[in-house]
């Protein structure tokens, strides 16, 4: 039976969906200046993610304190990144969003593609500006690096941004043990089927770090750059 206590405490960490907030950033959103909301809470659990504690964690931010701060920061910011963890899950993320807009920032929103219904959404309303989609595996490993079934939702994301004709980017993270070459031509030839144009960032594995999955050291000599096609460009990140 629950207590009164742990009520109660449900109902703030309900209310504190922010691990975090970076309040500074010039990389996170194609040449403007933003700030980093994390989201806590993610519903896969990708075996090289270095940020075990937000995805395990739980909020210390609530959406008031959020607006607060980006009161202060009107016309100092250019923009709003929703990250994580995975943003998307939050049940008022949208009104949130909303608030934001309402404020004159541009909002990018960093997803691993597993809410569709609620990107169908948010793209409807044109309530975002800018997306980064996480494509994890191609579906023949996705399950076993995610530790997650959401492949069929993450392609229904991905149709649904190709649709919208929003600004967006794909981006892969690279650990030898769990991807290899043939696996990445794989999932360039996949989005080449799916007519997307335009960059594809492959960003190197941060050996040394926590993650959730001890992982032995990641090889990361692979020469991507042989890997670009007509139509999308193979871009190292870092």
């Amino acid at each position: 039976m629950n207590t009164n206590n742990e009520l109660i405490s449900l109902k703030e960490n309900a209310s504190k969906p922010i691990y975090s907030l970076t309040p500074f950033t010039l990389l996170d959103y194609p040449h403007k200046s933003a700030c980093i909301l994390w989201f806590a809470g993610c519903n896969m659990r990708c075996l090289y993610c270095y940020n075990p504690e937000i995805v395990r964690g739980k909020g210390f931010l609530s959406f008031e304190k959020i607006l607060a701060f980006l009161h202060s920061r009107k016309n100092l910011l250019d923009a709003v990144v929703f990250s994580g963890g995975e943003c998307l899950l939050h049940k008022n993320v949208i009104p949130l969003i909303a608030e934001v807009k309402k404020m004159g920032f541009l909002v990018k929103i960093d997803t691993n593609g597993s809410s569709p219904e609620v990107m169908h959404q948010l793209l409807n309303q044109k309530q975002i500006d800018y997306i980064a989609l996480d494509f994890k595996a191609p579906e023949s490993k996705f399950q076993s690096i995610t530790q997650s079934d959401l492949y069929n939702s993450f392609e229904k994301t991905l149709d649904l941004i190709l649709q919208s004709q929003i600004s967006f980017e794909v981006r892969t993270t690279y650990h030898s043990d769990l991807l290899t070459e043939e696996d990445l031509k794989e999932m360039i030839a996949f989005l080449e089927n799916k007519k997307y144009v335009g960059n594809y960032y492959i960003q190197y594995f941060k050996n040394d770090v926590e993650t959730l999955s001890k992982l032995e050291r990641s090889d990361n000599r692979m020469d991507y750059q042989k890997l670009s096609t007509p139509t999308i460009k193979i871009i190292l990140r870092e």
